[in-house]
Order: C-alpha cells, then structure tokens, then sequence
C-alpha cells in the first residue's frame, strides 16, 4: 500500500514537499503585469494592494476572529470561470493560486493539496443519461466546463491539452432540445455532475445492496445495554435501509463462541446455530444467512425483538472479534456489501487478540506518546481481504476500558469504512451518548451509501498527486479503491509541481468517482476544479486558503505521529507556520518593521496552529486516553474540511442574550446568529451563558451569576439536566433554533452537556480555551512571541 509513503522525514521536524520531478529555474526579477496571467494582471496594476495582503501585526491586532465563520477564498478567475467552478465545499485546495514552478511552490513553504467531499449530500445534482459519456481519448479526463472549443466538431482537453473529436450524439442538447451547441450541454455548463454508466463501466452485474451486523454479546456488551439501542433503531428503520427488491441482511453475534443466525424464509422464527471452533470457522449454509429482506422481513424483526433477551443473563467475558470477522467475511466475499461491526471491549480469544498497551500513569507526563501505530497487521490483512472482495467496514466501538483503537482502527481505515467511537457508553449511566448514539445509528442506516466503487484523482499536465489521506486502500499509484463510500467521508491529496507551468494560464483538476448505487445502477460522480498559475510569491500568499492548509497539515501531522514521533509531529506544525511566515517577511514584504507581520489572509494561521498542538490528538501534557488520541487521529484524517475545523478550532457564541437581529429565516424559522467570540476566559462571564459548538460535541456553558431569567425561560428549571426542555419562549425557542440549526449542519449528532461551575466537564469545556495559558502549553500571544523569535533569528 502506498499509503503516506513519500512523506519525508526530515531530522528538523519539518514536512517535505514531496517533489520528486526536475525543478526549472524560477522566472529572473520580479513578475511584471505582462508575465501576469490576464486577470492577475488587472489586479496587480492596481495600485493598491488587495485585502488578502493587506498586512497584519499579531502582536497588535488581538481581536482577529472573524464575527461568523470563515469563508473559503475565492479564485483570481475570470468572472465566466469562476461561476462555473466547483463549489468549496466538495472541493479546495491549499493554494488558490497555483505557483508556476516548484522552486517558487519551495520558497513559499506552504504545501499544495487539494481536500475534497466528493459524495457529499447536494441539494442539486444534474444526472446525465447518455449511451456515450464524452472523455479525452489519451487521458481519459470526462468533458468539463475548463475544456476548450476549437470549432463545433473539436474540443481540447484542458488536462493534457490534447484535441478531440464532438461525437454526434454531443451536438444535440437535452436540456434546450437544440442541435449544434455542444457548448452548452450540462456537461460543460456543470463542474459537479453525475452520469448514468453504460455497461462498459462494469466489472460485473451491480452488486446487490448486502448489509451484515456483527454484535458483541459478551458480559461487557449487555451491561453497557447498547443491544436495546441497536435492535430498536433497526427495527424502526428497516423499511428506510437504502436498496432494491435484491436487497440481503444477516446478523452474527460473538462472544467467545460464533453465533449465526438461519431467517431462511419459510421457517416459523429464526434459528441460532453456535461455532464454537473458532480457530477454522465453517459456515453453515450461506443462503439461509444472508437473505432477501423483503422475503424474510418478519423473521428478521423476530430476531431484532429477541436478541437483547437472548443474552441478558450471560456471563461470558471473552471476546472472539477477529473469529468473528473472518466469518463475515467470509459470509460477504461471494457478494461485497457493507460489515457494521459493534464491539465493547479489547478482543482477547483467538486471532487478532490484543493486550492492553495503556499505561494511565504515563498519560500526562510523557513527551512522547507510544502505541499510536497498530500492535498487529491481523486488521489491517483482513480489510485488504475485505477490500479486494468489495467488503467495507463500519467499527462501533462503545466502551468505558481501552480497546486499542490504532489496531481495532486499521479493519474501517484500509477498507474505507469509517469508525464511531462512543467512549464510556452506559444505557443508564451516560444518557447523553445514547441519544448520540440512536441518532447517529439512524443516519448511517438511511444515508445514502455506494458500493464497489473507486475514485481517481487527475490534473493538468505538469503537476503530480504524491500521498493521499483517508480511509481506503491504494490500488494503483491515482486509484483508491473503496468497497462502500457514503456521504459522509472527506479525503485529501499532497501534490508537487512536476514539470513547470510556464504557458499556462489556468490548470484544472478532477475527481471521478465510480461507484454502484443501492438501486443497482452504475454511476459516476464528476468534479471539476479550475485554479490560476501565478509566478509571484505575493500572488500564491494572497491565493492562501487558511483553513485547507490548516486541515492538509493535520493529515500529515497525524501520518508523522505514527512513522516518526508525536513531538515530531509537533514540530513539523509549528515549523510550517515560522517557515511560511519567514518566507513572506523575506520575499514578499517590502517594508520591513518589527512585530509578527502576517497578509490578511493568513491572520488565523498561528492561532490554527496553535489549536492543533492543542487538540486531543496532538497535545501533550494533559492527560489523554490512549483511545481518544487515536480516535481524534482518525478523525483528523477521515471528517470533511468543515467539520474538522470545528474540532481543530471549536466556535464559542454568548447565547443568553439571543436577538432576531441579522437572523436566518430557514423554513419559516428564525435563526438567531450570534457572534464568534475568541476561545479564552476572558471572553466569558459569569452573568451569562455561552455556547461552545466542538463538532461532535456542544457545551453550554451556564456563568454562576446567570440571569434568572434565561434559566427560567430557557432552561425552565434552577437544576437542569442534560437536555434542553422545549418552553414556549421566545427564548427558549431562539436558542433551540440556533443550537438546531448548528446540528443540522453535519451528518452526525453532536451530544449537548450543560456546564455549571462544579460539572465534572468544566475541565473539557476548558481546554478548549486555545488562546489560554495552561501548565503543559503557551497563551496565545507567547506562541506568537516564539514564532516572532524564531522568524527573526
């Protein structure tokens, strides 16, 4: 696998830039308008300097956060590009402006990759269905808005530049029923669109939609009464699982034994068959247990009714999960489908049983953190398996004791499924999990999935995809491979400059995704991206895109964490802000001054930074659960750009104070938007009450001097749970709109815990407190004063 393999590792604890191709010589003197890129060359003539670069003294300029939540720059392109290009939110990249050498790209110290979200959920998708999908005949690159006309009969690929012939079937357009305007068909007016495949997309017929759970029933799993939660969910969504007439279920339970389930239709209730030789797993008879759920639907809810009976009383301890899985794989092979695997404890009978690698003395004080990588490549073998057979799969882990998710992990990462972690889950004692846990089970049975799919990367002639982030397996140097793929998964890609860009104006990548649907059809999902070349280092500083940098130096920091160190990981993430922000004092500033001198567009660099060494995966110093690091690792590796934001640099808003000012009007409902304040102390006071939105989880932090009136009208009692009553006030119903509205906005449920001064998660909702001073870490301004230390040695 070739998995982060071109990552160097540098002594200094810096992350290379990857390039393995000839490196021209940068363009002499500095770029005059005429070496400029047209529309570049409109803004350089300016004389004055855009906001992007207008320069910023950190040292200075404290309240640098924006009232509401970043926006991802927009490209220097020509008015008619720019409106036909991808939409950030399913893809970006690091640099807007693309530099037109690697040298330059070197002397900017600021790495090039692109983050995307590529099965998003979107609101509009034109689908195309046509027996002939138009693709460059040498590359292979599908038709785009960025192709260029050379006449109605030719295009030009604007990926390797090659022509081609209009087949007939493009001159005629659906849309306005019109002939001889290939130029306007909704391929080339749509930088996100999706084809219905012929049958040369396929390898074979479209797999059926075949889903196989795999429960835990061990002693552990029935007290944490998470069975309840899983059969009742099930039992209530049956009828919404994505698929078709062909659709299969099955269901194997474990514990130090295999229990397989028959629901052959036409048996009176489903029958239980027990493995007990777990070393050489025979399979009963297949068919009978992964059925058509449409014909055995009855027995299948039987069997969700009386399986959490089935092992109330158990005293078994033992847990067989890597027994477990070979069956189900073994069960999947034949077809590919999806594997949801549910699992409360380290499993410790039979292959892949692990030991406890933790020591809960060590969590606080040591520099570096051991057992970050896997203490066995059983997982990892197995998802490749997985992954050839198109098998994906889903790890619940729901658990109070360590697990060694960095193993447990490497089954969803290598198989692009994803993993769901709900540390110290209990039915009683930890009601805000469960309610998370019930509403994230109802969006990953009704979410839409894809099934034996892939996904290629290409771009513009010149530049180079080197390491790809995320969960999949790497099945030739730009293909991954992935079993399942759903909404929900983000990706990123490092890229290096190849071969220079001189001549060209404009460059392009795009991300096809091949994938079948749970209705059987074959379907390919096409984004196109179009991004400037530039050859000034002003021009890539002011193209910076903050946050995608942010988020591609986590990737790498997580990947270094596990090849190298933790601290040098640390390392490398600082490095990357002295060594850009050196670069722009030397090269692009021209008036030099004392102070931390940033442009505009990478004022909330530092502070990115510094949230990072601060967040769970990174940080040191404080005390962390080994699963946790880990959990916070992947998902560093695997969220959208979007929501990983939130866990890097959580959103802080005063809320007793709400107002209908500058409010959303979503569906007839008003949604207050209140500012972003900064994450210190500070900020906060004890007369009010103030939200802290940190992705997977919300605080709402109650000042112990909190006017009566919020706790009356929106709390509606002096001692209050974890839940949000719903009163008829205006109050009350502003601030659950608001918190309603933030949820809405990702695909899992963030848990809401209600913070008073002796709450035990006081601690939590304050280390989230970034430009805060802790024991084990700098305030914000002394970071800012090493960095300044470090630029102007």
């Amino acid at each position: 696998c070739s998995w982060g393999t071109t990552l160097e590792i540098h002594a200094s604890g810096r992350f290379s830039s990857g390039s393995r191709g000839a490196v021209g010589p940068s363009p002499p003197g500095g770029p005059g308008p005429a070496q400029l890129s047209p529309s570049l060359a409109a803004m350089s003539l300016q004389s004055s300097t855009p906001e992007a670069l207008r320069v910023v003294n950190l040292l200075q300029e404290r309240n640098l956060l924006p009232p509401a939540p970043v926006p991802a720059p927009t490209p220097c392109l020509t008015q008619d590009l720019q409106k036909l290009n991808c939409s950030p939110e399913v893809f970006r990249s690091t640099l807007t402006s693309i530099p037109q050498t690697q040298s330059l790209l070197n002397k900017a110290k600021m790495p090039l990759g692109l983050l995307l979200h590529p099965f998003k959920d979107l609101s509009q998708l034109p689908v195309v269905t046509s027996s002939t999908i138009v693709r460059c005949r040498f590359c292979r690159t599908y038709i785009n808005p960025f192709v260029s006309f050379l006449d109605q009969r030719r295009w030009k690929c604007n990926l390797c530049y090659r022509v081609n012939d209009v087949p007939e079937e493009f001159m005629y357009n659906p849309v306005s029923r019109s002939y001889g305007e290939p130029h306007k068909r909704p391929e080339v007016q749509n930088a996100t669109i999706e084809f219905i495949a012929p049958s040369e997309y396929m390898l074979r017929p479209p797999q059926p939609a075949v889903y196989l759970f795999v429960l835990d029933v061990s002693h552990n799993a029935v007290e944490t009464g998470y069975l309840n939660v899983f059969c009742q969910s099930l039992l209530d969504n049956i009828s919404s699982l994505p698929g078709d007439s062909r659709t299969k279920v099955g269901f194997i339970t474990f514990d130090s034994t295999i229990h397989f389930y028959n629901l052959q239709e036409g048996l009176s209730q489903p029958q239980m068959l027990i493995v007990s030789d777990i070393e050489d797993i025979f399979l009963p008879t297949p068919d009978s247990l992964l059925v058509n759920l449409n014909e055995s639907k009855e027995l299948v809810q039987d069997l969700l009714k009386s399986l959490p009976n089935l092992f109330e009383k158990t005293m078994e301890t033992q847990s067989a999960l890597g027994s477990a899985l070979q069956a189900a794989f073994k069960l999947l092979s034949p077809t590919g489908g999806r594997m949801s695997v549910f699992q409360t404890q380290l499993p410790n009978l039979g292959v892949g049983a692990l030991q406890s690698r933790e020591d809960p003395n060590q969590r606080a004080s040591a520099k570096d953190i051991q057992h970050l990588a896997p203490a066995t490549d059983f997982y990892k073998k197995l998802a490749l398996d997985c992954s050839s057979q198109q098998v994906a799969v889903d790890l619940f882990l729901l658990s109070a004791q360590y697990c060694d998710l960095a193993s447990l992990g490497c089954i969803s990462r290598y198989s692009a499924g994803s993993v769901y972690y709900y540390p110290s889950y209990h039915h009683q004692h930890n009601p805000a999990q469960v309610e998370r846990f019930q509403k994230d089970l109802k969006r990953y049975l009704t979410r839409k999935i894809g099934f034996e799919a892939v996904m290629r990367i290409r771009c513009t002639k010149g530049l180079s995809i080197h390491t790809f982030h995320g969960n999949f397996f790497v099945r030739s140097t730009d293909l991954l491979s992935l079993p399942n793929v759903n909404p929900d998964a983000g990706f990123a890609v490092q890229m290096s400059i190849e071969e220079n860009l001189d001549d060209m104006q404009v460059v392009s990548f795009q991300a096809a995704l091949l994938y079948t649907s749970s209705k059987g059809e074959r379907r390919i999902r096409v984004h196109t991206l179009c991004l400037p070349v530039v050859n000034s280092l002003s021009d890539i500083f002011a193209g910076a895109d903050v946050q995608a940098i942010t988020g591609l130096l986590a990737c790498m920091a997580v990947d270094r964490s596990v090849t190298a160190s933790l601290s040098d990981a640390r390392d490398a993430m600082t490095n990357a802000a002295i060594d850009s922000l050196m670069s722009y004092r030397q090269s692009v500033l021209t008036i030099q001054q004392p102070g931390l001198l940033v442009p505009a567009c990478l004022r909330l660099f530092p502070l990115y930074i510094l949230a990072l060494l601060k967040q769970k995966a990174f940080r040191t110093g404080t005390s962390t659960r080994l699963d946790d690091r880990v959990f916070a690792m992947l998902q560093l590796k695997y969220q959208p750009l979007a929501y990983a934001m939130l866990m890097i640099h959580p959103a802080l808003y005063r809320v007793d104070d709400l107002t209908d000012e500058g409010a959303l009007n979503i569906n007839e409902r008003t949604i207050p938007q209140p500012r972003l304040l900064q994450l210190s102390v500070e900020k906060l006071s004890r007369e009010g009450a103030f939200l802290m939105d940190a992705g997977i989880v919300i605080y709402l932090w109650i000042g112990r001097n909190c006017h009566s009136n919020f706790l009356t009208q929106v709390l509606g009692v002096p001692n209050y749970a974890y839940l949000l009553p719903e009163l008829d006030t205006a109050e009350s119903q502003r601030t659950r709109a608001f918190i309603g509205w933030l949820r809405d906005q990702r695909p899992f449920f963030p848990s809401l815990h209600i913070i008073r001064d002796e709450s035990q998660l006081k601690a939590s909702f304050m280390q989230n407190m970034i430009e805060d001073r802790t024991e084990s870490a700098l305030s914000y301004y002394e970071f800012l004063l090493h960095l300044q230390q470090q630029i102007s040695k």
